[in-house]
């Protein structure tokens, strides 16, 4: 079964609501077609599509999905940050796919996803618990993920 974990579950913050999801490439094959839709849109990123092809579209978007095929493959992470800090999405970031486990969650919010589709056969309350294990970083990390404390930080702060 599906399970879908949002941070706003935590807060008061209401859900991200999108039309069917595409892919990057289906996204490139049509895009008139589907800037015509109506409502929230929402796209799929697989690990080798490039961010910044999405760029332009950003801004019509109202949840981008990064897919995670394996608990190995870190390349999500990076599309992440990028997404976060160099373009500046401010919709709901998911990460999707067999690699999105409990013990990968406080990692990929502070990467900057705030909705995770766990993989089958994980525990939504062990992941829920996960978001909340730890409240001090040591590396810097998205500004959406609160952690009490930052351990180190950059030179000159």
């Amino acid at each position: 079964m599906r399970y879908i974990l949002r941070q706003h579950e935590l807060s008061a913050e209401p859900p991200a609501v999108a039309s069917p999801t595409v892919s990057l490439a289906e996204l490139r094959r049509d895009p008139e077609r589907w800037r015509s839709q109506s409502g929230p849109r929402a796209v799929r990123l697989t690990p080798t599509d490039a961010v910044e092809e999405l760029a332009a579209e950003l801004p019509f978007l109202s949840v981008v999905e990064v897919e995670f095929p394996s608990a190995s493959d870190g390349r999500g992470y990076s599309q992440a940050r990028l997404l976060r800090e160099r373009l500046g999405f401010r919709g709901e970031l998911r990460a999707v796919g067999a690699g999105v486990r409990q013990d990968q969650i406080f990692l990929l919010a502070r990467c900057g996803f705030d909705a995770f589709e766990l993989a089958a056969g994980e525990d939504p309350e062990a992941a829920r618990r996960a978001l909340a294990r730890y409240d001090v970083a040591y590396q810097p990390g998205s500004s959406l993920f609160a952690v009490r404390r930052q351990r180190f930080r950059g030179a000159g702060s």
